[in-house]
């Protein structure tokens, strides 16, 4: 799920001109990049109508961790501080299925610009039975009491950002007491993302009630829901349906938000224990296969027994060489061994049948960042030269396709596929090309480094090995390359003639190489021939059947049954770590070749260097096992740019340090996490790509710019995107603000990442949202004897709910 009722601070998952010729940025697609404008994939939750949920029961919900505080607009909030405040406080507009902002028609009957000279005057009209759970009606005082906290003039308030706040300069009642005036000091084109969510006065009216009174509860609320009992033990915050709210009455009795660490969800729902969870890969094709849903690609080319039935092969080699009674003990315990794994596996397998996989794009997409603060990455040649070296759209299909969702390149560092401010402007980076690449990394002073003795002669091996080729041609050519290299300088003092001497030429340490491998595997065939006669001999003598069918000692049997072994798939998480938050044409296997970098030893690239020391970039991912398929993306973007002549030493640090102790801080020269998508491009991106700053203290003030990459063109150009109220003329400022960030080569967008969530077949109006705040009060389960169609998606037309005004319609 996803709303933006939070701070304008974004919170991250687990996240220079010179003498270029950079293309033109007022519009920056087509051929520059790549014209795809990015395929929109919409919510997958089974809709239904209101008549159609159950009264009553409970749901609960799958989360990471239960919230430090309920505060959104605190720094340590999260999302799951997000999803509470959406379910229990007002919102003067939510996000609508295509990441627009869209009035909540249960607060707020309008909200205008009345005028905007003098100064900008918004004017909100509450729905007059609007009342907080304390029974007091919402009005200005509300409002008044948020700005007066958020508007960074007292530090007294622990804000985490005061975005839009800072630019009004009074609140005040209307004509009556449901109309609230607020007047700007300067114009603010983002107005609409003020006010969401809505915190009581009693929380916002004192330093002391902000700093503290919302951090482990909410005692006056607004919404379907209101925060009831929280069990840090057992890791359980329970929702309650709010009998004091004027809406819709909530479908579901309570919401329970149960903490349970990635990887042991499938568990939990075996144990029946959760109703609907956020999945990864892994577990997303177990419960693709059981729910016998929409699993698409997902779903595996194995039966539930493939993985015993490879280890019984492993197996019963080993049973033909025992004794007669050894080997029917052995056939008898093990066929009951199967016996009992099939049905354990079987069992679960009917359990997860409750279950049905939705899947859609998150809002959000993972980046490659490159820091730009110190060594080479702080060379905007050298970040540029990176990012032409990306196949992104490679990148992409390695995430998306095995789940079957669009394998776009995201093209914009600012807006998603399906929002207005969507624009592919990736052209002023410029399309993958390593020729261009390398040729940037020349301009930049690198060039092919020296080759040590031992690494001589580890490549002269590797070329022998590659000079086994047709006609000793390889050889030869491995040979000219040692030639060349020969000539190049050396760090070790030897001459390259000395090191040489006495040893083979490629072509000929390829043929002896060739001729050792070609008589051990004879060797190898011989004895397995020579076992398998001798088993079958001593098999038939006994007058006992060969080895008994595929069925593993049981060890190996219960450990697979129990520890449900899911198809042979590499165990992933979404990509990108979550940190706070183009599409160029793929390229052709002819543009591939003719943009090869020069080879080095062995037919290697060759790797680059200035100065004597290497070309050799530090790239930190995350070593948690909910990582595994972000460091596969890493492994593939380490080989396109080594590809170019650039070394990248990966280094896997614990999870809990990967942001706080790398990312924020910047020890890091690559990295990898995701940025959560935004309705409000202008104000939402100023702290994420603009310039940094000195401090008074001498440090660098970097905000959320974790790159510390900027411009101040493109903070400039975001200042005015946030300033005018002319939308068309803000979307296109937002618009050539992203050209610029493209061209800084700070942050590469690769791809939106994966919502994977399995829901119970029962479970209505809920699953992977996408963009779409949940409709609270319409979630609930089926009423019984309506099953209703399987895999139903959200209809593109108007939402179910009475309470909320269809957005963009």
């Amino acid at each position: 799920m996803s709303s933006y009722s939070g701070p304008r601070l974004r919170s991250a998952v687990f996240l220079v001109a010179g003498v270029l010729a950079v293309p033109a940025l007022a519009s920056c697609s087509g051929d520059g990049g790549g014209s795809h404008a990015g395929r929109v994939v919409a919510p997958d939750v089974h809709q239904a109508a209101r008549d159609r949920v159950a009264e009553g029961g409970t749901l609960h919900w799958a989360v990471d961790q239960l919230p430090s505080t309920l505060n959104t607009f605190q720094a340590d909030a999260d999302t799951t501080t997000a999803r509470v405040a959406s379910a229990t406080l007002p919102s003067m507009f939510h996000l609508d299925r295509q990441g627009r902002p869209a009035r909540s028609a249960a607060y707020l009957r309008d909200a205008k610009v009345e005028t905007t000279e003098p100064r900008q005057v918004v004017v909100y009209h509450l729905d007059p039975k609007a009342a907080w759970n304390n029974g007091r009606d919402l009005g200005a005082e509300d409002f008044a009491a948020q700005w007066q906290a958020l508007r960074g003039s007292d530090s007294k308030y622990w804000t985490a950002r005061n975005a839009g706040y800072d630019r009004i300069a009074k609140v005040e009642r209307g004509a009556n007491a449901q109309e609230v005036r607020v007047t700007f000091a300067k114009p603010y084109a983002d107005w609409r993302a003020l006010f969401s969510p809505l915190y009581p006065k009693e929380v916002m009216g004192s330093p002391q009630t902000f700093n503290d009174g919302a951090r482990s509860g909410l005692a006056v609320s607004a919404g379907p829901f209101r925060v009831g009992k929280e069990d840090r033990e057992s890791g359980d915050l329970t929702l309650e349906r709010d009998t004091r709210w004027w809406g819709d009455r909530a479908k579901l009795d309570a919401l329970v938000l149960r903490a349970l660490p990635a990887g042991k969800r499938v568990k939990a729902m075996l144990d029946g224990r959760v109703d609907l969870a956020p999945v990864e890969q892994d577990e997303a094709a177990r419960v693709a296969r059981a729910g016998k849903g929409d699993g698409g690609p997902l779903a595996p080319q194995n039966g539930p027994n493939a993985a015993g039935a490879v280890a019984a092969d492993v197996y019963s080699r080993a049973f033909a060489k025992g004794s007669p009674e050894q080997v029917n003990r052995l056939d008898r315990q093990n066929r009951a061994d199967l016996a009992e794994a099939r049905a354990v596996e079987e069992a679960q397998q009917r359990s997860l049948g409750r279950y049905r996989l939705r899947k859609s794009l998150e809002p959000a997409y993972t980046q490659l960042a490159l820091n730009g603060e110190s060594g080479p990455l702080s060379d905007e040649r050298v970040r540029r030269a990176v990012a032409r070296a990306l196949d992104r759209k490679a990148l992409a299909q390695l995430v998306l396709k095995p789940l079957g969702l669009p394998a776009d390149p995201v093209g914009s560092h600012l807006a998603l596929a399906g929002q207005d401010a969507y624009a592919d402007s990736s052209g002023a980076l410029g399309k993958q090309d390593a020729v261009e690449a390398q040729a940037l990394l020349s301009d930049a002073g690198y060039k092919q480094a020296p080759v040590s003795g031992e690494a001589a002669k580890k490549d002269e091996a590797a070329q022998g090995k590659a000079g086994a080729g047709a006609d000793g041609k390889a050889g030869t050519a491995a040979g000219t390359q040692r030639d060349a290299d020969d000539k190049a300088p050396r760090t070790d003092g030897k001459a390259p003639e000395d090191e040489a001497r006495g040893e083979k030429t490629g072509a000929e340490a390829g043929k002896a190489r060739a001729a050792g491998k070609k008589a051990e595997a004879e060797k190898k065939a011989k004895a397995k021939a020579k076992a398998k006669a001798e088993a079958k001999e001593k098999a038939e003598s006994a007058g006992a059947p060969l080895a008994p069918a595929p069925v593993p000692p049981q060890s190996v049997l219960l450990h697979q049954a129990y520890a449900m072994a899911a198809p042979a798939a590499k165990a992933a998480g979404a990509p990108g770590a979550y940190a706070p938050k183009g599409t160029p044409a793929p390229r052709q296997p002819e543009e591939k070749d003719e943009a090869a970098p020069k080879a080095g030893p062995a037919g290697a690239p060759a790797m680059l260097g200035k100065d004597g020391k290497p070309l050799t970039l530090r790239f930190v991912v995350p070593s948690g096992a909910g990582s595994a398929q972000l460091r596969e993306v890493g492994e593939k973007i380490a080989g396109m740019v080594e590809k170019i002549g650039i070394r990248a030493q990966v280094q896997k640090v614990p999870d809990a340090s990967y942001f706080k102790d790398h990312i924020a801080t910047g020890d890091y020269d690559m990295a990898l996490w995701s940025w959560p998508g935004t309705a409000f491009p202008a104000t939402d991106a100023r702290p994420v790509y603009g310039k940094p700053v000195p401090a008074a203290d001498g440090s660098l003030n970097v905000d959320q710019n974790y790159t510390r990459v900027g411009t101040d063109r493109i903070d400039q150009l975001l200042d005015q995107a946030a300033g005018t109220l002319d939308a068309k003329e803000a979307g296109q400022l937002v618009k050539k603000a992203d050209a610029r960030i493209w061209a800084a080569a700070g942050s590469i967008p690769l791809y939106q990442r994966p919502e994977l969530v399995a829901a119970r077949s029962d479970l209505r109006n809920a699953g992977a949202f996408g963009f779409a705040t949940p409709d609270w009060e319409n979630i609930g389960f089926a009423k019984k004897g309506d099953s209703g169609p399987k895999g139903t998606k959200a209809p593109a037309g108007k939402p179910v709910m009475n309470t909320r005004a269809p957005g963009g319609e």
